[in-house]
């Protein structure tokens, strides 16, 4: 019978006492290691403390695989209590086992507000690079996949990004492998709305943490044949003709509320060169088409109606850019959004000069729906660098706003026809090739109220939009190893 040593987080005696006892309801544990902060000393019957600094930290992986010695290795990553399912662990060992996983998960019950309910997982592929994916809080690991993987984590000391250094290791040797079956129920924590959530990784309290995450993807890349060295493509900008210099475009359908604010914020900026305002609505039921149309003595505006009803708002993006009347620079706004001054558009068309890039990226500041600075405030990715942010892009869930284009490199690549992910996937595809600009002033309002798209997903709707922009990932890594 194949074995596991058991390394849980130590937090508080009774936590531990309860995982403890369920662990040991399994005869294929081995040896049940508590984890503990440095200054404590945990004492509970058959199990050995090691001391460590944080759960993530490249120290504690270290000692996690000298200390096991079964033929598998689990690691619970979460301080409340652990309850397997029946011959869970069993289950898990006989699928490491079958397909020669490096690391198997499983979907899990969670327990939030005294309720309990499914939480399926996605499966793994190779353009899942994110450091948040949700692999659930138990990990069951080959220990000689574990082991040979911190012994090449030679030069890391990491404090945040050690797991994260473990499993892109782990992966580059072996499969990680999605068990979709419900093995073991947890406690859940964090109740936030997805809306909320999907913030957490461009906080500003957070960027030592980004910093590591990105070393160790970069790291990854290399490792795999995927990093791209900062050499870029240059553009000419005086090629072709256009009806003007920019556009600014708004894909829109039933933002009654919202659709106003929007073109004036564009209407009223002040520029040095003709630009205009391109609005593709989507066959609005909800009065917006009325409401756009009281613009309509402002000759800048060029109101569009499909006659297609399949459009993403990928889609609609193309429809704009293919637009005769589009512009040399194509200016994205959302329906739901405000530019934050008169200057924001001179300063994105000065940035495509002055930084010879075929995107710019600017900087945003989240508000409520009253336009009042809500958490975590100002969005900038300072972690952006020229010489490595296209490799990182690889990494986090997107590239910042607003975000505007080069047109002849939209009407070239064309985005997918999506109503998620479409934007960020043109962004990885025009940095393969060509420098991605920056701005750091804030030049964009970003407003969450209960009607953005992605204000409260549920599961299903969330593991779809990741699996979507892993898929993504997955297809960019593919084209950079080519290259």
């Amino acid at each position: 019978m194949k074995t596991i040593d058991a390394f849980i987080l130590f937090t508080e005696p009774e936590q531990a006492r309860k995982t403890v006892e369920e662990l040991k309801q399994s005869e294929s544990v081995n040896k049940i290691w508590l984890l503990t902060p440095e200054n404590i000393t945990a004492s509970i019957k058959g199990c050995k403390n090691i001391a460590i600094d944080t759960l993530q930290s490249s120290s504690t992986v270290k000692k996690i695989a000298q200390k096991s010695s079964a033929d598998y290795t689990l690691i619970y990553q979460k301080q409340t209590v652990l309850k397997p399912g029946y011959f869970a662990l069993e289950r898990m060992i006989r699928i490491a086992e079958d397909t020669r996983a490096g690391m198997v998960y499983a979907d899990y019950y969670a327990i939030s507000n005294g309720e309990k309910s499914n939480h399926p997982v996605i499966d793994y592929q190779e353009g899942s690079l994110r450091d948040d994916f949700n692999f659930g809080s138990l990990l069951l690991y080959n220990a000689k996949a574990l082991k040979k993987a911190a012994r090449r984590m030679k030069n890391e000391a990491y404090r945040f990004a050690g797991l994260y250094d473990l499993r892109l290791k782990v992966s580059q040797k072996n499969p990680l492998l999605h068990i979709n079956e419900y093995l073991y129920t947890e406690i859940e924590e964090d109740t936030r709305a997805s809306g909320q959530k999907i913030f957490d990784y461009v906080d500003p309290k957070n960027r030592q943490l980004q910093m590591e995450m990105e070393q160790a993807c970069t790291q990854h890349l290399k490792d795999v044949g995927a990093y791209l060295k900062p050499t870029f493509k240059t553009i000419e900008f005086n090629k072709g003709t256009f009806a003007c210099e920019a556009s600014v475009i708004i894909p829109v359908r039933n933002r009654i509320k919202t659709i106003k604010d929007a073109i004036s914020s564009v209407l009223m900026q002040k520029t040095n060169f003709p630009f205009n305002l391109i609005v593709v609505d989507n066959h609005s039921s909800d009065g917006t088409t009325e409401a756009i149309n009281d613009f309509s003595e402002d000759a800048r505006l060029i109101h569009i109606i499909p006659e297609r009803d399949d459009l993403g708002i990928g889609g609609c993006w193309n429809m704009g850019v293919h637009n005769p009347a589009c512009g040399k620079f194509a200016v994205q706004i959302d329906s739901d959004d405000v530019y934050s001054g008169e200057d924001t558009l001179q300063k994105i068309v000065d940035a495509f000069y002055a930084q010879n890039c075929g995107m710019v990226v600017g900087t945003y500041q989240m508000t409520n729906f009253d336009m009042e600075m809500i958490p975590p405030g100002i969005i900038d990715h300072r972690e952006w660098t020229p010489d490595n942010g296209r490799n990182n892009a690889l990494r986090i869930n997107g590239l910042g706003a607003p975000r505007a284009f080069y047109t002849p490199l939209l009407r070239e690549i064309k985005l997918p026809n999506t109503s998620y992910g479409e934007d960020y996937a043109l962004g990885l595809n025009i940095s393969r090739h060509y420098q991605i600009g920056r701005i750091y002033d804030i030049l964009y309002l970003c407003r969450r109220w209960e009607e953005n798209s992605d204000a409260s997903l549920d599961i299903e709707k969330m593991n779809a939009h990741n699996l979507y922009k892993d898929r993504i990932r997955t297809w960019e890594l593919q084209a950079r190893k080519r290259l």
